[in-house]
């Protein structure tokens, strides 16, 4: 998926103007509910230490919501503010572990690249 879909696709699931938040390559977005800063810098600290998956650890647990307004899920973590985008298409079927494990790896593959797409600065 390219960066302007999951721009496009997160500034609609976060339609308030001023909210803050980054978007990473893979489709993980940090919501900074405390922008500071440079706000890529601040995200990447929350993904460097909540993105990685751990196995047997909390950070290996996902969770899932679907969007009224966009195709596809949000994949939740162990942090509240990274979420992560899976396509309709992404997953090898819709339910709900195809769907979280494919969130929980490109959160994982965001967690240790660090690569920032698209930063919304909703301060004003």
């Amino acid at each position: 998926m390219n960066t302007e879909t999951l721009r496009d696709i997160w500034q609609r699931l976060l339609a308030d103007p001023h909210k803050s938040w980054v978007l990473f390559e893979h489709g993980t977005c940090v919501v900074l509910t405390a922008p500071e800063g440079e706000l890529a810098e601040q995200a990447t600290g929350i993904l460097r230490e909540f993105g990685p998956v751990h196995a047997g650890s909390s950070a290996g647990d996902f969770g899932m919501i679907d969007p009224e307004d966009v195709e596809g899920w949000v994949v939740t973590g162990q942090h509240n503010d990274v979420l992560t985008y899976v396509g309709p298409d992404e997953p090898g079927d819709r339910s709900q572990i195809a769907v979280g494990l494919c969130g929980r790896s490109k959160r994982h593959r965001d967690g240790t690249e660090l690569n920032v797409v698209h930063v919304e600065d909703g301060r004003g």
